[in-house]
C-alpha cells in the first residue's frame, strides 16, 4: 500500500480553505494535482443507478477527455465508481473522498479497494480528514460530501432521487457558491426526480460534454456536422424518431406513432436529447 501522508491547511487546495468549517488536517494516498494545473469537477449520483445514468456518465466524461479536468467523486458503489472508472479509461486524473480512513483495513467500500489503488497508480489520490484507521460511520459521509463540493469548481449530478445524499452534496455546492450542473431525465424515473427538481431550482441543465466545458470556463467550438455524421451512431429506434420528426410533434403523439412502451420511449427520447439530436420546446419535440 502507498504511504499515507498528512497535509496542513496551508497545503490544501484553495477551495477547501474557503468553506465553512474547513478541515484541520487531510490524509492523502497518492498525488493531489496543483490548483494551477487543473479544474476540479465533482461527479455524483445514485448508488442504484439506471442504464440511462451509466450511459450518460460515460458519454459526458468521454467528451471532456484531453482537458485539464480532475474528476472528483466519493468512491461509493454506483455512479461514483462509474465516474472514477470512466475517467481512468479516458486518461483523466481522478481523486476520491471515501467516507472512511485510508488504511485498507477500513477503506469503504471494501469492494473498491482495487479501484482506489488504480486511482493512485494513475496519478490521482484518495483523501480523507479521518484518521487512517477510522472506519466509516453515518456522519462521515456528510462530512466528506462537503469536501467534494468544496474542492470543486462545479458539481455534476447524474441521477438523484428526491431525498438522497447526492442532493445534500448539491445543496452544499450551492452554499459554497459552486456551480451545480444536472442531467435531466425522464419524469417516469424516480432516479431523475432529484435532478429535474434541481434544474427547476436553477441548476444548469447538462445534455452534452460541451455544456460541462462551458460551465468550467473552457471555450468550445461546436462543429457543424452533416446528417450522416450526426446520425452515425443512431440505432433503429432512434432513426425511426428522426424520420417521424419531419415536423415538430407533441411527446404523446410521437410516442403513439412509435408504438413503444411509454417508459422505454421516454428514456430513448432523453438519451437523444443528451446526444443533441432532438430538443423539446413549447410542448413539442423537434430535430436539432
Amino acid at each position: 500500500m502507498d504511504d499515507i501522508y498528512k497535509l496542513k491547511p496551508e497545503q490544501f487546495q484553495e477551495g477547501l480553505n474557503e468553506i465553512p468549517q474547513p478541515p484541520k488536517t487531510l490524509y492523502i494516498r497518492g498525488r493531489l494535482p496543483s490548483d494551477e494545473d487543473v479544474v476540479y469537477l465533482a461527479v455524483v449520483g445514485s448508488r442504484k443507478y439506471t442504464s440511462y445514468g451509466k450511459d450518460i456518465c460515460e458519454k459526458l466524461i468521454r467528451g471532456i477527455k484531453g482537458y485539464p479536468i480532475v474528476i472528483v467523486s466519493g468512491l461509493a458503489i454506483g455512479m461514483d465508481s462509474i465516474a472514477h472508472r470512466i475517467a481512468l479509461e479516458n486518461g483523466l486524473t481522478t481523486i476520491a473522498f471515501p467516507g472512511s480512513g485510508l488504511d485498507n483495513n477500513v477503506l469503504h467500500p471494501r469492494s473498491n479497494i482495487k479501484l482506489a489503488q488504480e486511482i493512485v497508480d494513475k496519478g490521482g489520490c484518495i483523501i480523507s480528514e479521518l484518521e487512517p484507521t477510522c472506519p466509516a460511520a453515518l456522519y462521515s459521509f456528510v462530512k466528506r460530501n462537503r469536501l467534494m463540493a468544496g474542492i470543486s469548481k462545479a458539481v455534476l449530478i447524474i441521477e438523484a432521487e428526491e431525498k438522497s445524499g447526492t442532493l445534500v452534496t448539491a445543496r452544499m455546492a450551492l452554499d459554497y457558491n459552486r456551480d451545480v450542473l444536472a442531467v435531466p431525465g425522464s419524469a417516469f424515473s424516480s432516479n431523475s426526480n432529484g435532478t429535474n427538481w434541481l434544474i427547476k431550482q436553477g441548476a444548469t441543465p447538462v445534455t452534452n460534454s460541451n455544456d460541462i466545458l462551458e460551465a468550467l470556463g473552457f471555450e468550445v467550438e461546436r462543429p457543424v456536422l452533416t446528417d450522416k455524421e450526426r446520425y452515425a451512431d443512431c440505432g433503429k429506434d432512434e432513426m425511426k424518431i428522426i424520420g417521424l420528426l419531419r415536423e415538430p410533434m407533441e411527446r404523446d403523439d410521437l410516442i403513439r406513432e412509435l408504438g413503444m412502451n411509454v417508459g422505454e420511449a421516454n428514456a430513448l427520447l432523453s438519451i437523444m436529447e443528451l446526444k443533441d439530436l432532438i430538443k423539446e420546446e413549447l410542448g413539442e419535440i423537434k430535430k436539432i
